[in-house]
């Protein structure tokens, strides 16, 4: 038997969250789990799972491109800049969740960040800190045994809710742990486990 067809033959196996979707497959096989040092995409990582909560990450995952778009890449000196009328724009425009308070928490998460920076805090070293600056690689051989909160994120959690961030809840900060490769829960047998 040849090598090519040994490799027809073989499953790909990637973690059970996925459906389908090519986004949503390019998005897990080249960035989830991926340590993430740059501040501006840690940041808007930050910002999008708060968009999630209560939703699925694909309903997020598909307008993240409109999200880049209305909120200047994630620009937090321009978001700071929104005011009521922006928000009232925004609420009206169906290409993100039209949600007031995660709408909000982006103009109020954008201040918060600010302020950090004007303090002398590095955001991405603030958030790597939590980790001692090393990604947590956990060794689950399914999705079930993926917990959807930890100490650590408790923890990142409570820091950033002390510095005025919204939407950050432990179970969000753990979702931006996975996402920006502060953890690595790709399951055992998965094609994007490094």
């Amino acid at each position: 038997m040849s090598t090519n067809t040994l490799n027809i033959n073989k499953k790909v196996i990637r973690c059970g969250w996925l459906n389908d979707d090519p986004l949503y497959i390019s998005y897990h096989d080249n960035e989830w789990g991926k340590p993430a040092y740059d501040n501006r995409y840690l940041f808007e990582m930050l910002c999008l799972e708060g968009q999630q909560a209560g939703l699925s990450w694909i309903t997020i995952l598909k307008k993240r491109d409109n999200y880049r778009k209305l909120f200047y890449n994630f620009d937090p000196i321009k978001i700071i800049k929104f005011n009521d009328n922006d928000v009232e724009r925004l609420l009206s425009n169906p290409d993100i969740v039209r949600h007031k308070g995660k709408i909000e928490s982006i103009i109020n998460n954008a201040k918060c960040y600010i302020d950090m920076k004007l303090n002398g805090e590095d955001f991405s070293k603030f958030v790597w800190n939590f980790v001692d600056n090393t990604p947590i690689v956990n060794n689950w051989t399914n999705d079930k045994e993926v917990p959807s909160s930890t100490e650590i994120s408790v923890a990142i959690s409570k820091a950033l809710k002390k510095k005025g961030f919204k939407y950050v809840g432990s179970t969000t900060c753990y979702a931006f742990m996975q996402a920006c490769g502060l953890v690595n829960d790709h399951v055992t047998d998965c094609i994007s486990r490094n």
